[in-house]
């Protein structure tokens, strides 16, 4: 005579995980564009700072004077 057991294996699925990538790709894509536009603003800012001031050896003097004092 045979005996046979029968086991049930249930596999849990976290099913809230897409969201939580979604959210991350998201959220990267913000900060993402964040700094760019930020950096745009910087080197913008840097450039009429150039020519504003005469080229880049006049704003590094001129901004050495400030410093100083």
């Amino acid at each position: 005579m045979k005996t046979t057991t029968q086991t049930k294996t249930h596999a849990i699925g976290n099913e809230s995980t897409q969201p939580i990538v979604e959210l991350h790709k998201a959220g990267t894509t913000v900060v993402g564009v964040t700094s760019l536009l930020i950096g745009g603003w910087a080197v913008a800012c840097m450039t009429a700072g150039v020519i504003t001031s005469g080229g880049p050896v006049a704003l590094a003097t001129e901004y050495i004077k400030t410093i100083v004092g």
